[in-house]
């Protein structure tokens, strides 16, 4: 079943964060592929760019340049502290949000959740 691309787009954000705790460092199309495997397929580079633009302004995540394999440099994207921060407290609020959405969908649905 494919994703609404309005609901990716609003946890995209915190998906990228917990992806780059999970991870030392990546860059950006193996950030894509990582995210493709934990089912948010059809993140479109002109999403994902922006939203680690984003991240970087807010200082959620900082960049470094590294060689790449056999061509051009890559931009690499690390998570900071204050993204870890970020990231523990949207994780809170993003469970607390998917429980009451499921408790409304169960009501709605006769307590089939």
């Amino acid at each position: 079943m494919a994703v609404n691309t309005s609901w990716t787009r609003a946890v995209l954000p915190l998906c990228l964060l917990g992806v780059l705790d999970a991870e030392e460092k990546n860059y950006g199309y193996a950030l894509l592929n990582r995210l493709g495997e934990a089912g948010l397929e059809g993140v479109k580079p002109a999403t994902l760019y922006p939203a680690l633009t984003r991240l970087e302004e807010e200082g959620a995540v900082e960049i470094e340049w590294g060689a790449g394999e056999g061509g051009p440099g890559r931009k690499y994207y690390r998570i900071t502290e204050e993204g870890r921060k970020r990231l523990r407290r949207d994780s809170a609020a993003w469970r607390d949000l998917n429980s009451t959405v499921a408790s409304l969908l169960g009501d709605l649905t006769g307590g089939e959740s």
